[in-house]
This record gives structure tokens, C-alpha cells and sequence, in this order.
């Protein structure tokens, strides 16, 4: 992946989450019984869902920001404790 496609995604995933934080913030204030996003309507039985959908997009944001940066993806090791 080069730094401009890490960054163009770094700035798709930016914008979405300021979407899905504005949907949560109108849904949990009460002013709204629904709110949409393009073609996606939500109500506030979808708080639960656009909180975990917020996680995973700055989880992913995160990581364009550091592969535009020069770092490489985070990847997940074990450390196995041996009684010798």
C-alpha cells in the first residue's frame, strides 16, 4: 500500500467517523427520534451499534495514520509462559 492510498483511506475513515459521532450525539441528546447517514437511517436502539462502529473506525484510522507515516500494520504475537 503507498502513502497516498494510506491516506486517502486515513481521510475516509475520518470523515466517517465524524458522521457516525454526529448521529450518536443527536440520537443520545434527544432532538431526533431517527437520523440518517446517506441512506441509512438510524434510531436510538443503534447506539450500541454505532458506538462499536466508531471503535473500529478509528482503530482502522489509527492504522493508516502510522502506514502514512512509514510504519507497518500492527500485528497481534502470543507470548507462551513455560514452566521449565
Amino acid at each position: 500500500m503507498t502513502k497516498d492510498e494510506a491516506k486517502k483511506l486515513y481521510e475516509y475513515y475520518d470523515k466517517l467517523i465524524d458522521k457516525l459521532t454526529a448521529a450518536k450525539l443527536a440520537l443520545i441528546e434527544g432532538g431526533v427520534k431517527s437520523y440518517t447517514i446517506d441512506n441509512r437511517s438510524l434510531t436510538r436502539f443503534d447506539i450500541d451499534t454505532l458506538s462499536s462502529e466508531i471503535e473500529a473506525a478509528v482503530k482502522k484510522r489509527d492504522e493508516y495514520r502510522a502506514r502514512m507515516n512509514g510504519a507497518h500494520a500492527r500485528r497481534a504475537f502470543g507470548i507462551i509462559p513455560r514452566d521449565f
